[in-house]
């Protein structure tokens, strides 16, 4: 049986709305759980907006009449989503994949990276920073962000990697709570790509992420 057997690999054109994603995503979480559905890798773009994660500080908030916020399930601060993001829903079932939540959060940041590096970037993740790094000094910025929650050992959110998007969208919060650090994109380091291009790359070491996934010992809990 192959990975697309499996797994539902799952692109949506255009702009999905927010509320009623996350509300398809829960959906199809419980469902993978009961055993009624297969586990998925939902690509997709939103419209403007920014989302608080458990750990977002109302202070991180700069512009709230901006754009939309959502408060979400999802672990980490507060994020943008937008036109020319790629955002990627991840919905695992870690009970047969491994119950390592750390492991599974590396994995995804590793796979970002792999994309990346078919395009000639260096990404990279950073001890202590949740996300997807590039450059050094001066030249730093945040390129990617992930940010997940695991239900029953049913893993949904996931990342999200700046192809293209508007950068001054950003300056509306204090982007995962790391208001000292520039966030960039694919085109603004030179690289101009489509969406499908990245697509396919992701794809392409999908399965090496699946492979770095492994089993723990801890007790199936909600995490």
């Amino acid at each position: 049986m192959t990975v697309d057997d499996e797994i539902e690999w799952r692109v949506t054109p255009g702009l999905s709305p927010y509320a009623e994603t996350v509300a398809e995503m829960e959906a199809r979480a419980a469902a993978i759980r009961a055993g009624e559905a297969r586990e998925l890798i939902w690509l997709l773009e939103h419209p403007p907006l920014y989302t608080a994660g458990t750990s977002a500080e109302d202070d991180e908030l700069l512009l709230p009449d901006r754009f939309p916020v959502f408060r979400s399930g999802r672990g980490g601060r507060y994020t943008y989503h937008g036109p020319g993001q790629r955002v990627g829903y991840v919905l695992l079932d870690l009970d047969k994949r491994g119950r390592d939540v750390r492991c599974f959060v590396a994995a995804i940041e590793n796979w970002v990276i792999a994309t990346l590096a078919d395009f000639g970037i260096a990404g990279r993740s950073e001890p202590g920073r949740v996300g997807i790094w590039t450059g050094h000094g001066a030249d730093e910025a945040k390129i990617g962000a992930i940010g997940v929650r695991v239900r029953r050992w049913v893993s949904f959110h996931g990342f999200s990697l700046n192809v293209d998007p508007d950068l001054s969208h950003f300056s509306g919060i204090v982007p995962c709570g790391l208001g000292e650090f520039a966030v960039t994109s694919m085109a603004r380091l030179g690289v101009a790509v489509d969406m499908t291009s990245v697509d396919e790359a992701l794809h392409r070491h999908f399965p090496a992420m699946l492979a770095a996934l492994r089993c723990s010992s801890r007790s199936d809990k909600d995490s």
